[in-house]
């Protein structure tokens, strides 16, 4: 009888707080990021995902280090890489609103996440940002969309937080359980 076994790129993924300062996320480990995104299934082939990213140390990085809450960008601002995620909100088949644009995006920030870790990157996903700041400040067009601004780079030492983040950053993982979110026949609240 085979085991079945969850894959460890997906079982050991988290999103830390904690980032080594001392480490740059390497251009290749980044390319290779956007690859597996850019492999993400989506509606239509349609691709809706679009990157931004700043090294630290770049003006942008900064820019968008303002555009995070104050809570974010305490500790954000030790990552290698900050990466603004966008979505584009019409089909280029049609130019008709794409629904699923946001879940296409979804998915492809899935697979960079599980490419990250393999890699040994943290990410964190922050929708704690200033989205019409950031859409000034980075000249988005009205056709797309801001989804998250990401922190990209290498663990760090969780003894540099805030006491409160350093609880955050130890806690053991914790998940819905399968039968809260997976339904057989009907749907349940």
């Amino acid at each position: 009888m085979e085991i079945l076994q969850l894959s460890p790129a997906i079982a050991n993924r988290r999103s830390l707080r904690a980032y080594d300062p001392s480490r740059s996320v390497s251009q290749e480990h980044l390319d290779l990021l956007f690859e597996a995104a850019r492999w993400a299934p989506s509606a239509f082939n349609e691709q809706p995902w679009r990157f931004v990213y700043a090294h630290r140390g770049d003006e942008a990085f900064d820019r968008l280090l303002s555009c995070l809450a104050p809570s974010n960008a305490l500790w954000a601002r030790n990552a290698s890489v900050l990466l603004l995620v966008i979505g584009k909100k019409n089909s280029s088949h049609n130019g008709n609103y794409n629904r699923h644009y946001s879940h296409d995006v979804g998915l492809a920030m899935g697979l960079l996440s599980v490419q990250a870790t393999e890699l040994g990157l943290n990410l964190h996903q922050m929708g704690g940002y200033d989205a019409p700041k950031v859409e000034e400040l980075f000249q988005i067009p009205d056709e797309f969309e801001t989804i998250s601004i990401t922190s990209v780079g290498y663990a760090g030492n969780p003894d540099g937080l805030p006491e409160t983040l350093q609880v955050k950053e130890t806690a053991p993982r914790s998940r819905k359980s399968i039968d809260e979110i997976a339904f057989e026949n009907h749907f349940r609240v």
